[in-house]
Protein backbone atom coordinates (compact mmCIF):
# COMPACT_ATOMS: atom_id res chain seq x y z
CA UNK A 1 0.00 0.00 0.00
CA UNK A 2 1.02 3.66 -1.00
CA UNK A 3 0.73 6.66 0.99
CA UNK A 4 -1.74 8.12 -2.05
CA UNK A 5 -3.57 4.54 -1.84
CA UNK A 6 -4.14 4.80 1.88
CA UNK A 7 -5.67 8.25 1.89
CA UNK A 8 -7.68 7.70 -1.59
CA UNK A 9 -8.88 4.56 0.71
CA UNK A 10 -9.63 6.35 3.92
CA UNK A 11 -11.37 9.29 2.17
CA UNK A 12 -15.26 7.96 2.07
CA UNK A 13 -14.51 6.27 5.45
CA UNK A 14 -13.44 9.34 7.14
CA UNK A 15 -17.07 11.12 8.50
CA UNK A 16 -18.10 15.06 7.27
CA UNK A 17 -15.30 16.52 8.42
CA UNK A 18 -12.18 15.12 7.56
CA UNK A 19 -11.08 15.08 3.70
CA UNK A 20 -7.61 12.88 4.08
CA UNK A 21 -5.71 15.89 2.53
CA UNK A 22 -2.22 14.82 0.64
CA UNK A 23 -1.15 17.72 2.95
CA UNK A 24 -2.84 17.83 6.94
CA UNK A 25 -1.91 21.67 6.81
CA UNK A 26 -5.48 22.78 8.89
CA UNK A 27 -7.13 24.25 5.75
CA UNK A 28 -9.69 22.58 4.75
CA UNK A 29 -11.10 21.32 8.09
CA UNK A 30 -10.57 24.84 9.62
CA UNK A 31 -12.70 26.12 12.53
CA UNK A 32 -14.77 22.84 12.56
CA UNK A 33 -15.40 20.12 15.67
CA UNK A 34 -16.65 18.35 15.83
CA UNK A 35 -13.72 16.67 13.49
CA UNK A 36 -9.96 17.74 13.20
CA UNK A 37 -10.64 21.24 13.25
CA UNK A 38 -9.61 24.44 15.58
CA UNK A 39 -12.01 26.60 17.94
CA UNK A 40 -12.44 29.51 16.51
CA UNK A 41 -11.00 30.49 12.89
CA UNK A 42 -8.42 27.68 13.11
CA UNK A 43 -5.69 29.99 12.46
CA UNK A 44 -3.14 28.31 14.65
CA UNK A 45 -3.52 24.82 13.39
CA UNK A 46 -2.60 26.27 10.02
CA UNK A 47 0.58 28.02 11.68
CA UNK A 48 1.77 25.09 13.02
CA UNK A 49 2.23 23.34 10.08
CA UNK A 50 3.58 26.43 8.46
CA UNK A 51 5.93 27.54 10.56
CA UNK A 52 8.02 23.97 9.82
CA UNK A 53 8.03 24.65 5.76
CA UNK A 54 10.01 28.26 7.10
CA UNK A 55 12.45 26.25 8.01
CA UNK A 56 15.43 25.06 5.17
CA UNK A 57 17.41 21.88 5.51
CA UNK A 58 21.11 22.74 5.09
CA UNK A 59 22.19 20.08 2.66
CA UNK A 60 25.88 18.63 2.35
CA UNK A 61 26.82 16.07 0.64
CA UNK A 62 30.56 15.09 0.96
CA UNK A 63 30.91 12.67 3.41
CA UNK A 64 31.56 9.25 3.27
CA UNK A 65 28.41 7.20 2.67
CA UNK A 66 26.18 5.80 5.89
CA UNK A 67 23.28 4.08 6.97
CA UNK A 68 21.68 7.01 8.96
CA UNK A 69 20.86 5.47 12.92
CA UNK A 70 17.62 6.92 13.33
CA UNK A 71 17.14 4.91 17.00
CA UNK A 72 15.49 6.97 19.99
CA UNK A 73 15.69 5.66 23.78
CA UNK A 74 13.45 7.42 26.17
CA UNK A 75 12.75 6.59 29.34
CA UNK A 76 14.92 2.98 28.90
CA UNK A 77 12.78 1.83 25.75
CA UNK A 78 14.24 2.11 22.75
CA UNK A 79 12.13 2.78 19.22
CA UNK A 80 12.88 2.98 15.37
CA UNK A 81 12.12 6.84 14.81
CA UNK A 82 11.85 9.82 17.25
CA UNK A 83 8.04 9.72 16.47
CA UNK A 84 4.96 8.65 18.51
CA UNK A 85 1.52 9.18 17.23
CA UNK A 86 -0.67 11.88 19.24
CA UNK A 87 -4.00 11.05 21.70
CA UNK A 88 -7.49 11.08 19.68
CA UNK A 89 -10.31 10.33 22.00
CA UNK A 90 -14.11 10.15 20.99
CA UNK A 91 -13.18 8.83 17.53
CA UNK A 92 -16.58 8.69 16.72
CA UNK A 93 -17.78 11.83 17.67
CA UNK A 94 -14.34 13.33 15.63
CA UNK A 95 -14.54 11.34 12.48
CA UNK A 96 -17.38 8.35 11.78
CA UNK A 97 -18.57 5.07 13.15
CA UNK A 98 -16.42 3.05 11.25
CA UNK A 99 -14.23 3.14 14.24
CA UNK A 100 -15.35 3.63 18.00
CA UNK A 101 -12.57 3.82 21.00
CA UNK A 102 -12.26 0.39 21.34
CA UNK A 103 -11.63 -1.09 17.71
CA UNK A 104 -9.50 2.55 16.87
CA UNK A 105 -7.19 2.09 20.26
CA UNK A 106 -6.88 -2.14 19.30
CA UNK A 107 -5.62 -1.09 15.73
CA UNK A 108 -3.65 2.03 16.97
CA UNK A 109 -1.50 0.71 20.03
CA UNK A 110 -0.59 -3.29 18.23
CA UNK A 111 0.35 -1.05 14.76
CA UNK A 112 2.32 1.21 16.29
CA UNK A 113 4.14 -1.31 18.66
CA UNK A 114 5.13 -3.69 15.94
CA UNK A 115 6.23 -0.61 13.53
CA UNK A 116 8.60 0.59 16.44
CA UNK A 117 7.49 3.25 17.87
CA UNK A 118 4.56 3.88 20.08
CA UNK A 119 0.95 5.70 20.67
CA UNK A 120 0.03 8.08 23.00
CA UNK A 121 -3.70 7.57 23.53
CA UNK A 122 -6.74 9.72 24.13
CA UNK A 123 -8.84 10.28 26.89
CA UNK A 124 -12.94 11.35 26.83
CA UNK A 125 -16.01 12.30 28.98
CA UNK A 126 -16.99 8.39 28.34
CA UNK A 127 -15.20 5.91 30.47
CA UNK A 128 -14.76 3.78 27.88
CA UNK A 129 -12.18 5.76 26.29
CA UNK A 130 -9.54 5.63 28.94
CA UNK A 131 -10.67 2.03 29.30
CA UNK A 132 -10.06 1.35 25.57
CA UNK A 133 -6.82 2.93 25.84
CA UNK A 134 -5.19 1.51 28.58
CA UNK A 135 -6.75 -2.01 27.89
CA UNK A 136 -4.83 -1.65 24.79
CA UNK A 137 -1.62 -0.78 25.95
CA UNK A 138 -1.26 -3.41 28.41
CA UNK A 139 -1.89 -6.20 25.52
CA UNK A 140 0.64 -4.29 23.50
CA UNK A 141 3.18 -5.02 26.60
CA UNK A 142 2.78 -1.37 28.25
CA UNK A 143 4.18 -0.15 24.93
CA UNK A 144 1.61 3.32 24.94
CA UNK A 145 1.94 6.80 26.65
CA UNK A 146 -2.13 6.99 28.43
CA UNK A 147 -3.03 10.96 28.43
CA UNK A 148 -5.31 11.51 30.77
CA UNK A 149 -7.11 15.08 30.61
CA UNK A 150 -7.15 17.93 33.45
CA UNK A 151 -10.26 16.37 35.13
CA UNK A 152 -10.90 17.11 38.46
CA UNK A 153 -9.22 15.27 41.40
CA UNK A 154 -10.86 12.85 42.02
CA UNK A 155 -11.94 11.70 37.93
CA UNK A 156 -7.94 11.83 37.69
CA UNK A 157 -7.33 9.68 40.47
CA UNK A 158 -9.92 6.82 39.60
CA UNK A 159 -7.97 7.14 35.15
CA UNK A 160 -4.70 6.94 37.62
CA UNK A 161 -5.44 3.45 38.94
CA UNK A 162 -5.95 2.47 35.18
CA UNK A 163 -2.74 4.10 33.70
CA UNK A 164 -1.15 1.71 36.52
CA UNK A 165 -2.60 -1.36 36.12
CA UNK A 166 -1.72 -0.88 32.06
CA UNK A 167 2.22 -1.08 32.76
CA UNK A 168 2.64 1.90 30.71
CA UNK A 169 6.12 2.93 30.28
CA UNK A 170 5.20 6.51 30.17
CA UNK A 171 2.19 8.72 31.17
CA UNK A 172 1.02 11.98 30.45
CA UNK A 173 -1.64 15.02 31.06
CA UNK A 174 -2.27 17.23 27.72
CA UNK A 175 -2.61 20.32 30.05
CA UNK A 176 -3.88 22.33 26.57
CA UNK A 177 -6.77 20.41 26.81
CA UNK A 178 -7.86 22.75 29.70
CA UNK A 179 -9.36 24.65 26.20
CA UNK A 180 -11.80 22.24 25.46
CA UNK A 181 -15.47 23.23 25.08
CA UNK A 182 -16.44 20.15 27.22
CA UNK A 183 -14.14 20.74 30.41
CA UNK A 184 -15.49 23.99 30.67
CA UNK A 185 -18.42 24.33 33.24
CA UNK A 186 -17.96 20.98 34.80
CA UNK A 187 -18.54 20.13 38.82
CA UNK A 188 -16.24 19.95 40.36
CA UNK A 189 -14.32 22.25 38.13
CA UNK A 190 -11.41 20.59 35.38
CA UNK A 191 -9.32 22.52 33.27
CA UNK A 192 -5.99 24.33 34.40
CA UNK A 193 -3.81 22.35 36.88
CA UNK A 194 -1.57 24.84 39.48
CA UNK A 195 1.95 23.49 40.15
CA UNK A 196 0.83 21.46 43.54
CA UNK A 197 -2.32 20.32 41.83
CA UNK A 198 0.15 18.36 39.38
CA UNK A 199 2.85 17.53 41.50
CA UNK A 200 0.44 15.58 43.12
CA UNK A 201 -0.64 13.76 39.87
CA UNK A 202 2.48 12.72 39.09
CA UNK A 203 3.48 11.16 41.97
CA UNK A 204 0.21 9.36 42.13
CA UNK A 205 1.13 7.79 38.26
CA UNK A 206 3.95 5.97 39.49
CA UNK A 207 5.73 5.86 35.75
CA UNK A 208 7.68 8.73 33.83
CA UNK A 209 5.32 11.16 33.90
CA UNK A 210 4.87 13.50 30.17
CA UNK A 211 3.23 16.95 30.95
CA UNK A 212 1.67 18.02 27.16
CA UNK A 213 1.19 21.46 26.84
CA UNK A 214 4.23 23.88 27.26
CA UNK A 215 4.14 27.00 25.34
CA UNK A 216 6.46 29.12 27.27
CA UNK A 217 10.34 28.85 29.40
CA UNK A 218 7.94 29.50 32.17
CA UNK A 219 5.73 26.93 31.44
CA UNK A 220 8.69 24.66 31.30
CA UNK A 221 10.24 25.83 34.76
CA UNK A 222 6.35 24.93 36.39
CA UNK A 223 6.51 21.32 34.81
CA UNK A 224 9.67 20.18 35.89
CA UNK A 225 9.03 21.64 39.22
CA UNK A 226 5.92 19.33 39.18
CA UNK A 227 8.39 16.55 38.50
CA UNK A 228 7.47 15.87 34.65
CA UNK A 229 10.62 13.29 33.34
CA UNK A 230 9.50 15.04 29.96
CA UNK A 231 7.82 18.21 28.76
CA UNK A 232 5.98 18.42 25.44
CA UNK A 233 5.56 21.86 23.28
CA UNK A 234 2.40 21.60 22.15
CA UNK A 235 -0.78 23.72 21.48
CA UNK A 236 -3.26 20.99 21.47
CA UNK A 237 -3.03 21.37 17.61
CA UNK A 238 -4.07 24.54 17.32
CA UNK A 239 -7.52 23.61 18.62
CA UNK A 240 -8.02 25.66 21.62
CA UNK A 241 -6.43 29.17 21.18
CA UNK A 242 -7.11 31.14 18.51
CA UNK A 243 -3.76 33.62 17.74
CA UNK A 244 -1.30 31.41 19.96
CA UNK A 245 2.35 31.06 18.21
CA UNK A 246 2.72 27.59 16.68
CA UNK A 247 5.07 25.35 18.28
CA UNK A 248 8.16 25.57 15.97
CA UNK A 249 8.74 29.33 16.86
CA UNK A 250 8.51 28.56 20.81
CA UNK A 251 10.84 25.55 20.64
CA UNK A 252 13.79 27.15 20.47
CA UNK A 253 13.30 28.83 23.82
CA UNK A 254 11.69 26.35 25.91
CA UNK A 255 14.92 24.20 24.73
CA UNK A 256 17.31 26.98 25.87
CA UNK A 257 15.54 26.98 28.75
CA UNK A 258 15.16 23.57 30.20
CA UNK A 259 19.04 23.11 28.99
CA UNK A 260 18.66 19.12 29.58
CA UNK A 261 17.35 18.68 32.39
CA UNK A 262 14.58 16.60 30.86
CA UNK A 263 13.67 15.83 27.30
CA UNK A 264 11.44 18.12 25.38
CA UNK A 265 8.94 16.86 23.28
CA UNK A 266 7.06 18.44 20.28
CA UNK A 267 3.69 18.13 18.02
CA UNK A 268 1.52 20.38 15.95
CA UNK A 269 1.97 20.39 12.11
CA UNK A 270 4.17 17.79 11.59
CA UNK A 271 3.62 15.99 8.63
CA UNK A 272 6.77 14.41 7.61
CA UNK A 273 10.12 13.00 8.42
CA UNK A 274 11.63 16.14 7.15
CA UNK A 275 9.54 17.88 9.65
CA UNK A 276 10.74 15.69 12.17
CA UNK A 277 14.49 16.23 10.74
CA UNK A 278 13.57 20.12 11.49
CA UNK A 279 12.01 19.56 15.14
CA UNK A 280 14.93 17.43 15.93
CA UNK A 281 17.53 20.53 14.56
CA UNK A 282 15.45 23.20 16.92
CA UNK A 283 16.41 20.48 19.67
CA UNK A 284 13.74 18.30 20.23
CA UNK A 285 14.71 14.85 21.32
CA UNK A 286 11.45 13.71 19.63
CA UNK A 287 7.72 14.19 18.02
CA UNK A 288 4.13 13.74 18.51
CA UNK A 289 1.96 13.58 15.07
CA UNK A 290 -1.72 13.40 15.56
CA UNK A 291 -3.90 13.79 12.97
CA UNK A 292 -2.16 12.27 9.66
CA UNK A 293 -2.47 9.16 11.79
CA UNK A 294 -6.19 8.54 11.77
CA UNK A 295 -6.58 7.89 8.33
CA UNK A 296 -4.16 5.93 7.97
CA UNK A 297 -6.10 3.52 10.75
CA UNK A 298 -9.28 4.73 8.52
CA UNK A 299 -7.70 3.34 5.04
CA UNK A 300 -5.43 0.59 5.96
CA UNK A 301 -5.85 0.01 9.63
CA UNK A 302 -2.77 -2.08 10.81
CA UNK A 303 -1.03 -1.79 7.47
CA UNK A 304 -1.77 2.00 7.12
CA UNK A 305 0.31 2.76 10.11
CA UNK A 306 2.99 0.86 9.34
CA UNK A 307 2.79 2.90 5.54
CA UNK A 308 2.91 6.15 7.30
CA UNK A 309 5.64 5.17 9.85
CA UNK A 310 7.69 3.73 7.15
CA UNK A 311 7.36 7.14 4.85
CA UNK A 312 8.38 9.10 7.93
CA UNK A 313 11.62 7.19 8.30
CA UNK A 314 12.14 6.73 4.75
CA UNK A 315 12.20 10.63 4.41
CA UNK A 316 13.91 11.14 8.05
CA UNK A 317 16.73 8.38 6.85
CA UNK A 318 16.94 11.11 3.29
CA UNK A 319 17.58 14.34 5.73
CA UNK A 320 19.97 12.65 7.64
CA UNK A 321 22.12 11.20 4.85
CA UNK A 322 21.95 15.04 2.56
CA UNK A 323 23.22 16.79 5.83
CA UNK A 324 25.60 14.39 7.03
CA UNK A 325 23.86 13.75 10.24
CA UNK A 326 24.55 9.95 11.05
CA UNK A 327 22.68 9.78 14.59
CA UNK A 328 20.20 12.00 15.69
CA UNK A 329 22.39 13.51 18.19
CA UNK A 330 23.92 15.10 14.81
CA UNK A 331 20.58 16.50 14.05
CA UNK A 332 22.31 20.14 15.50
CA UNK A 333 20.94 23.51 14.86
CA UNK A 334 23.80 24.05 12.30
CA UNK A 335 21.64 21.36 9.77
CA UNK A 336 19.11 24.16 8.90
CA UNK A 337 18.37 27.55 8.06
CA UNK A 338 15.62 29.41 10.16
CA UNK A 339 14.45 33.04 8.22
Amino acid sequence: MTYKELLDAARPRMGAVCKACPVCDGRACGSRIPGPGAKGAGDTAIRNYQAWQNIRLNMDALHEGFTPDTTLTLFGRSFRIPVFTGPVGAITHHYSDVYDDVSYNDVMVSACAEAGIAAFTGDGVNPVTMGAATAAIAAAGGVGVPTVKPWDAATVSEKMELVRRCGAFAAAMDVDAAGLPFLKNRQPPAGCKSVEELRGIIADAGVPFIVKGVMTPAGAEKAIAAGAAAVLVSNHGGRVLDGCRATAEVLPEIVRAVDGRVPVLVDGGIRSGTDVFRALALGAAGVIICRPFVPAVYGGGAEGVRCYVDKLAGELEDAMLLTGAKTLADITPDKVWLP
